[in-house]
């Protein structure tokens, strides 16, 4: 067999429109996956922000790594720019970004900073 014989097999079986799309299918689907991986990858890095609210300039900066906190201290958890506070096993917790993350020691301190319960959280008052 020559190499310009396989040449032209090879051209010939990439050229059909089935194999072709299959191809880019998985190409797709590793890019995909790639890309996924890479964002959830987070830095080690806080970024602190400044915010205007009183109840949150008390609260200071907070800590996202889970080996630094006791999850057994945190009751509540709310969103630096949202209005409502979660059980940190919640689907609205889980959806927030760690950086935007405020955590409170029981529901009366959510209360008093402003923040009303999720109505998709269940077992919250």
């Amino acid at each position: 067999m020559s190499i310009r014989y396989m040449y032209q097999k090879l051209k010939s079986f990439v050229h059909d429109d089935t194999v072709f799309a299959v191809m880019m299918i998985i190409l797709v689907s590793i890019a995909s996956f790639g890309l996924g991986r890479l964002s959830i990858i987070q830095t080690s890095t806080n970024v602190a922000k400044t915010d205007t609210t009183p109840a949150l300039q008390q609260l200071g900066p907070l800590s996202t790594s889970a080996l630094e906190r006791d999850s057994l201290s945190t009751l509540v958890v709310a969103s630096r720019s949202g209005t409502k506070y979660h059980l940190p096993d919640c689907p609205g917790a889980k959806q927030m970004k760690a950086e935007n993350k405020i955590e409170f020691s029981s529901i009366e301190e959510a209360k008093a900073a402003g923040y009303t319960p999720a109505a998709n959280c269940p077992n919250l008052e």
